[in-house]
């Protein structure tokens, strides 16, 4: 047995098998040597901005632009949190955009599959053409249709009310939700579609039955990816909704920055509890997240 070690450890050192295993531990270690510290040190810069905006929050107003930075606040204000309730109706302004992203997201999600089925599993003249022509919707910047969107909603009445922010996500949910959703439904195999209708099954039991339960990875980056845009929205709630009681929690915030005068400490405070649900959903869904990304982009 010993002998038979022997000579199988000098055929290997007689063939450089040895020395080449060697430089490739070595390669290992050096890559890691550099790749770790440049990975410490691009998240600490990308967590600098989260850092500053906790610091900023627990910050008296005369301490937020103090050069140096004080970090760690001296006095550390928690009543900037309290005041932040008593000056605006965060819990009011909560539920709005509550009401807005869960519409969205059920309108977008649902929409956005029911269209990518259709482009990928169905078969009807044109079906390439009319997906070409989706996708190119994408280089249209929002502004440039929202003139005539907000005529439209101003003549059906949908002015300072929910609507023009939740209704349009149930007419396909976007080019990109959609193409999104197409490319993971191309990765699964024709054969279960045709086993399915060999068994009787019509092309919406297909969609529920076959292909929505194998979609969760990707319907939950499509939730994600709504839950996000809707939740910090801006621009749109800002153009739709006019009264105070309507807002959302990005506009109502924005009411601590004044033309003469800003809260700084306290818009810091109320910008960093509005963000926590999406900290929270980053670190409960990040698996998932990647999981759909992966999967999405692999064609089986």
């Amino acid at each position: 047995m010993g002998q038979g070690a022997v000579a199988v450890g000098k055929v290997a050192v007689r063939r450089g098998t040895v020395p080449f295993l060697a430089r490739r531990s070595v390669r290992n270690v050096l890559f890691k040597l550099v790749i770790y510290p440049v990975l410490i040190a691009g998240s600490i810069v990308m967590l600098m901005p989260l850092a500053w905006l906790v610091s900023s929050s627990l910050k008296p107003s005369g301490l937020i632009f103090v050069v140096p930075p004080q970090w760690i606040p001296k006095p550390i204000a928690w009543e900037n949190y309290r005041k932040v309730w008593e000056l605006i109706p965060f819990a009011l302004y909560t539920r709005n955009t509550l009401i807005i992203t869960i519409g969205s997201i059920i309108g977008g999600v649902s929409s956005a599959t029911l269209v990518a089925f259709g482009f990928a599993r169905l078969r009807f003249p044109g079906r390439d053409v009319l997906f070409l022509v989706l996708l190119s919707t994408i280089m249209i910047p929002e502004q440039v249709t929202l003139i005539p969107t907000y005529v439209l909603f101003r003549l059906i009445g949908w002015l300072d009310t929910f609507y023009p922010l939740i209704v349009p996500t149930f007419f396909g949910g976007g080019a990109f939700s959609i193409f999104l959703v197409r490319q993971f439904f191309m990765r699964l195999p024709l054969e279960l579609d045709d086993a399915a209708r060999i068994d009787g099954c019509g092309s919406f039991g297909i969609f529920f039955r076959i292909l929505l339960p194998q979609a969760r990875p990707v319907l939950g980056v499509l939730a994600i990816f709504s839950f996000m845009g809707n939740w910090n929205g801006f621009f749109l709630p800002l153009i739709y909704l006019n009264s105070p009681e309507k807002y959302t929690l990005s506009i109502g915030i924005n009411l601590f920055r004044g033309t003469q005068f800003a809260a700084w400490n306290l818009l810091m405070a109320a910008s960093l509890m509005m963000a926590l649900p999406c900290i929270v959903l980053y670190f409960v869904a990040q698996r998932y997240f990647i999981q759909g990304i992966v999967f999405t982009g692999i064609k089986g």
